[in-house]
């Protein structure tokens, strides 16, 4: 069965999932196409500090509350009885009940659930031997490519639309993705 690596944040979740809570807490009204790059620490008038502490205190709730990305449940589902789904996340090792939970809540089928709490994903999609990544992360999606050589789904975002290299396929959701592979398979 053929291994697929799977981001969560961005890619299972709707990009737009921590908007509603920077909004609230820091009365802001900024929509996904405010967005124009990953970090977010352009959104608000505070420092990396102050907003690394916001977002560690803010994680918890976020994460329970994350809406699924649209189709993403019904082609995970599907995928599930022919690929071995690894879903590898930026999310810190702590967050692993509260994230199989939402998983559970949100009826997703997985293999396994890798916390790294970092973004350099390269090592863990290696030791897995993932064929194929799924992400929404510009650059992790570029060095995932080049240092694995293996295909990865960008899927696109306001703050993810710089060029990429040719192994890495921009898709505009989970129809289009499902679609890509079945022809990859």
């Amino acid at each position: 069965m053929k291994k697929i690596g799977i981001d969560i944040d961005g890619t299972v979740t709707s990009p737009s999932s921590i908007l509603p809570y920077i909004n609230n807490a820091f009365n802001l009204n900024v929509t996904l196409e405010d967005v124009k790059e990953y970090d977010l620490l352009h959104l608000v008038d505070i420092s990396r500090e102050q907003f690394a502490e916001w977002f560690k205190g803010a994680e918890p709730e976020i994460y329970s509350g994350s809406p699924l990305a649209e189709g993403a449940r019904e082609v995970l589902t599907e995928w599930a009885k022919n690929f071995e789904l690894y879903f590898i996340s930026a999310r810190a090792s702590h967050l692993l009940d509260l994230t199989a939970q939402w998983f559970t809540k949100n009826e997703l089928a997985y293999h396994h659930i890798e916390l790294i709490g970092t973004h350099n994903k390269i090592a863990t999609a290696k030791k897995y031997g993932v064929e194929l990544f799924l992400e929404d992360k510009h650059d992790n999606a570029v060095s995932i490519h080049e240092e694995c050589g293996i295909p990865v789904l960008l899927f696109d975002t306001p703050y993810n639309r710089d060029p990429v290299p040719k192994g890495v396929i921009r898709v505009a959701n989970w129809q289009e993705a499902n679609d890509w592979i079945q022809k990859w398979i």
